[in-house]
């Protein structure tokens, strides 16, 4: 799962790395409208996403059935939810100059953000896809099919984007194309497996293929306050991303290389989170809670490994991570001060996000997911509050913003880490009332 997420950080990398070459304002669009373009589709992809949860629990209670029409209601709520989907992209495209971004940066990222947002039912199908192979501990097909997905990808969206072998250059518009056309192309891999002998013949494939009341009932219970809170959080991530790059255009360049490293860290560690989520699900089906102990010490030995690694990296070689990305002069040295104090901010807050993501993993795994909801958010909001005074009121520079948001990175980590040590969530009662539908 590490190895499949940190495949989807490669190809946002990429396209990044491709857009930078074309000029900051690119780069930094890239990112504004990718984030905002993730934030609308927030709430639906978090409730498909705990599908992993809900297949690995009815895996452990072996109700084997009931893993594939998991599937099924999540693709139903997928392809349901594209209409919306499309209203709300007509409908946001213009926050990008509410928020003061430059003309020429606001355009751009209308442009990315529209291509996404019209062909989100293409990701959302697949997320449907990986979480059944997730949840089954199949976790090599995801690799499998995430990879050849990248593979496919990489080099389309070059092509796309600087008008190779025989394609237009359609610039930013490419890379938004490439990635809707590689999703497109992985869900055939996924499909492919899916639909093997052994899985319609172990799952009942042929008979998921209908509107299941009781398990949709249950998937929105415990489901929703996954979305909620992933469409929160993401919310206030957005829009503090969205008032720092009005600072300008070096800071927002900064923080889009920053970002870009950032990824490496912590989307390879979401299939972590994933990987944990799943193995907590099943312990929880059959029962066994010894289990769950030994799953959350292997995660953190995982996870804090992992980090302490990145952040070492980070933190050695940042003026050489910088330098990547500068491929013009135009505020070159001024984007390199910059970025270089922001590695170090990184290099702090990357040793938590290791040990958040194993905690948030074992929590929802347990369907501890209302906590996890309003712990989460209302951490994320009230950071969100600071910035806007860091920022918007008090007029404060981009170093004292960075400095709040590496904080909260901190104290959202201590409260889930506190969370889980108490174990309430292992409460008998409770675990009870989480399988039922």
């Amino acid at each position: 799962m590490v190895i499949s997420q940190g495949a989807f950080a490669v190809m946002i990398f990429t396209d990044r790395y491709f857009l930078a070459q074309l000029g900051p304002v690119h780069m930094a669009a890239a990112l504004g409208g990718g984030v905002a373009w993730y934030f609308s589709i927030s709430l639906l992809n978090g409730i498909l996403a705990y599908a992993t949860a809900l297949v690995a629990q009815y895996l452990g209670a072996n109700e084997l059935n009931k893993c594939s029409r998991v599937i099924t209601q999540g693709i139903i709520m997928a392809l349901a939810s594209t209409p919306l989907l499309i209203l709300i992209g007509f409908a946001m495209r213009g926050i990008f100059a509410g928020m003061g971004h430059a003309p020429d940066q606001a355009e751009l990222e209308k442009t990315y953000y529209t291509i996404m947002m019209f062909c989100s039912v293409t990701l959302l199908i697949k997320v449907c896809l990986s979480t059944f192979f997730s949840g089954i501990g199949r976790t090599k097909v995801v690799m499998i099919s995430d990879v050849l997905g990248i593979l496919f990808n990489i080099p389309l969206t070059w092509c796309l984007v600087f008008g190779k072998a025989g394609f237009p250059a359609f610039g930013i518009a490419g890379a938004a194309y490439g990635t809707v056309i590689s999703a497109v192309f992985t869900i055939f891999v996924y499909l492919a497996f899916y639909l093997s002998k052994e899985n319609r013949e172990r799952f009942n494939i042929a008979a998921s293929l209908v509107f299941d009341r009781g398990i949709t009932s249950r998937y929105i219970r415990l489901g929703f306050p996954s979305g909620l809170e992933m469409f929160l959080n993401v919310a206030a991530f957005n829009l503090f991303l969205l008032m720092f790059q009005s600072y300008g255009i070096a800071e927002a360049a900064s923080a889009t290389i920053v970002f870009n490293w950032d990824i490496l860290s912590f989307v390879p560690l979401l299939g972590l989170n994933i990987a944990v989520m799943s193995l907590i699900g099943r312990s929880v089906g059959s029962g066994d809670m010894r289990k769950a102990s030994e799953i959350t010490t292997a995660g953190y030995i995982l996870g804090v490994g992992y980090s302490l690694f990145l952040a070492i990296i980070f933190l050695v070689f940042r003026d050489v991570l910088v330098e990547l990305f500068i491929f013009y002069e135009e505020s070159a040295e001024e984007i390199r001060t910059l970025t270089r104090y922001m590695m170090v901010g990184l290099s702090c807050y990357v040793l938590c996000e290791g040990m958040l993501q194993v905690a948030s993993g074992v929590l929802r795994g347990a369907g501890d997911t209302r906590w996890v909801m309003w712990a989460s958010t209302s951490l994320h909001w009230a950071m969100l509050v600071v910035q806007f005074l860091i920022i918007k009121v008090f007029a404060f520079g981009p170093r004292i913003s960075w400095i709040a948001f590496v904080i909260m990175i901190l104290g959202i980590a201590s409260v889930f880490i506190y969370r889980l040590s108490s174990n309430r969530w292992r409460d008998p009662d409770r675990l009870k009332a989480v399988m039922a539908e």
